[in-house]
């Protein structure tokens, strides 16, 4: 079977399962009032990955396919580091699953962006940035759950290069980011402008929703599908109780 094939049917099982096990919620199965984020914006949809670890077979499932796209789509990959703290157990799964060595970035109380990271590292003194061994000539993957903004990844792709630095260490790239879900709200974009590469086992809103088509309830879709497309028409709060109405009413 040709890669494209196999990811896109790797994709197709994962997704079912991430249903079944509730870390894909929606308004109509889980939560009618539906989610308000972090930015404050209502959303029908909650895509929460952290508990992976709670189902071992799902978890080795992803890691495994993780770790066949990385060889398939970036071979010259020889180490990933996970990213505090979702992508850390993520990144040692893949280690397991594949035989790739691993490391994982320490979580940086308080640092969201590249600017907060360069006014506080001089307060870490000797304290290392990054658990695990980096070698010279080394090609390193940053690995996480998911993403959505791309702040972290940033943030992870300076520690790393700061570890570099710090250990005098030559011919180490570090350019690519590998997740299990790619919302498709902006992270590709981002790491383009910042000469990065995404790799994503499932881009949700072009291909991951379609997937979940025979899953879920036609009109629990719909309203996601929507969503993805338009997220500006669900904040008004009239648009919300229509959509809480549609669970209430099932």
């Amino acid at each position: 079977m040709a890669w494209a094939d196999e990811k896109h049917e790797a994709a197709r099982e994962i997704l079912g399962l991430l249903y079944e096990n509730r870390m894909i919620r929606t308004f109509y199965r889980d939560r009618p009032r539906g989610w308000k984020l972090v930015s404050g914006l209502y959303s029908p949809l909650y895509i929460q990955l952290r508990p992976l670890i709670s189902y071992p077979a799902v978890f080795e499932k992803v890691c495994k396919a993780m770790v066949r796209m990385v060889r398939e789509e970036a071979p010259e990959i020889t180490r990933v580091v996970g990213i505090a703290m979702a992508g850390v157990p993520i990144a040692a799964g893949m280690s397991v699953a594949g035989g790739i060595s691993a490391g994982f970035t320490r979580k940086m109380e308080k640092v969201k962006s590249i600017e907060e990271f360069r006014r506080v590292i001089s307060d870490y003194g000797e304290h290392s940035l990054l658990e695990g061994e980096l070698n010279s000539g080394d090609k390193v993957a940053i690995v996480d759950d998911l993403v959505t903004r791309f702040d972290s990844k940033l943030v992870a792709l300076e520690q790393v290069r700061h570890e570099i630095q710090k250990r005098g260490l030559t011919r180490v790239e570090c350019r690519t980011v590998v997740v299990a879900l790619d919302r498709e709200q902006g992270g590709a974009e981002a790491a383009r402008d910042a000469g990065l590469d995404l790799l994503s086992l499932i881009p949700f809103k072009t291909q991951g929703l379609e997937l979940l088509k025979d899953v879920m309830n036609l009109s629990e879709w719909e309203t996601i599908r929507d969503y993805l497309r338009n997220p500006d028409s669900f904040q008004n709060i009239n648009v919300q109780k229509e959509i809480e109405n549609l669970s209430v009413a099932r």
